[in-house]
């Protein structure tokens, strides 16, 4: 049986791969196109970054308690963390977004000129970052009971 660290370590990697490939999923269903590229890219449903860090801060509240300094440490980097992905990066893709349309109205008689679009797709709404929570606090509760058979 790994330490509860090692465990924390293969669950936060397993949410974190597990929301990649559920976007994968979510793309092909709303979409249609197989993209395996979304497994490298930011943005999209559900959101990683918030299973990796909702899966970690439920780790440490199973290991340490609920009540523990380090669940709150890890719980207020959560937050920053869930935030930062539905508030700063979502508004980056908009501003890319922008700036893309405006670089091709301002080159659309000259389309050889016009710069590499910006990448639009940064951030998360707040429903892609609570799926995401969701997803992570559930990798949490069952790798905790795979490894101690309890949580």
């Amino acid at each position: 049986m790994p330490s509860p660290s090692v465990e924390m370590i293969i669950a936060t990697t397993s949410a974190t791969f597990g929301a990649q490939a559920a976007k994968c999923i979510v793309n092909f269903l709303t979409r249609r196109p197989v993209d395996f590229r979304i497994l490298v890219h930011t943005g999209g449903m559900p959101s990683s970054h918030s299973a990796l860090v909702s899966c970690m801060t439920t780790y440490v509240g199973l290991i340490d308690g609920f009540n523990s300094t380090l669940f709150a440490v890890s719980f207020g980097f959560a937050m920053i963390i869930m935030y930062d992905a539905a508030g700063l990066r979502r508004a980056a893709g908009k501003m890319a977004m922008t700036l893309n349309q405006m670089s091709s109205d301002l080159y659309h008689e000259h389309s050889d000129k016009v710069p590499d679009r910006l990448r639009e797709l940064l951030g998360h709404t707040p429903i892609e970052v609570i799926v995401g929570a969701i997803f992570g606090i559930a990798f949490a509760c069952l790798f905790r009971i795979y490894f101690r058979g309890h949580l």
